[in-house]
């Protein structure tokens, strides 16, 4: 706006120079929303019941909605067993159960969860893990030396593991390695645990 003021009073004073740039032209930018009537009304549109990808279909013949009605007059013992017994006529192949193992269920797996634990302690754990417990504190250099040895830390990354007692120093080895393991420490003046 200041432009156009400017410019105005530029052309005013000198005669000249309007002449040359012609009449100035201003021109507003309007937005393309145009606001809507206050009085109409909304549209309403005619949705299905239903959405059904493949379109219309035929009403079911009289031989269908027969059976539908026999099955629905059966008491609920029979009705349960109608879904194997269809199943089994029509060659369906049996549902395989679905493994949950290493999926976090949360709250939802309840009772299904409590179970599938039940039957993972009850399975021979083949993976274990080695905890240094505690060390003699004139044992510490021992102690980084053995950790040292087992895994692939650089000194100071061994120190600080043995200095955050207790901690995993191994995990995921099976029951000979940490055994051994163990032995190792047990010399050079430490306490482990296999977990």
């Amino acid at each position: 706006m200041k432009f156009i003021a400017l410019a105005r009073s530029v052309c005013a004073h000198h005669p000249a120079f309007r002449e040359i740039t012609g009449p100035l032209q201003v021109r507003y930018f309007q937005h393309d929303f145009v606001p809507r009537d206050p009085k109409t009304k909304p549209k309403k549109y005619k949705y299905p019941l239903y959405y059904d990808p493949y379109g219309p279909r035929p009403p079911p013949s009289e031989k269908v909605i027969e059976i539908a009605e026999r099955i629905a007059a059966l008491p609920p013992e029979e009705r349960s067993q109608i879904g194997s017994v269809l199943g089994y006529k029509l060659k369906h192949p049996k549902l395989q159960p679905i493994s949950t193992e290493g999926m976090d269920l949360g709250s939802q797996g309840g009772e299904a969860a409590a179970g599938a634990a039940k039957v993972e302690e009850k399975k021979e754990k083949t993976a274990f893990d080695v905890k240094l417990e505690k060390f003699d504190a004139a044992a510490k250099i021992k102690v980084i030396k053995e950790v040292r040895a087992f895994t692939n830390l650089g000194l100071k990354e061994a120190k600080d593991l043995v200095e955050k007692v207790p901690c995993v120093l191994k995990q995921g080895v099976t029951k000979d390695e940490a055994n051994g393991i163990i032995e190792k420490i047990k010399a050079a003046g430490g306490v482990a645990v296999m977990e």
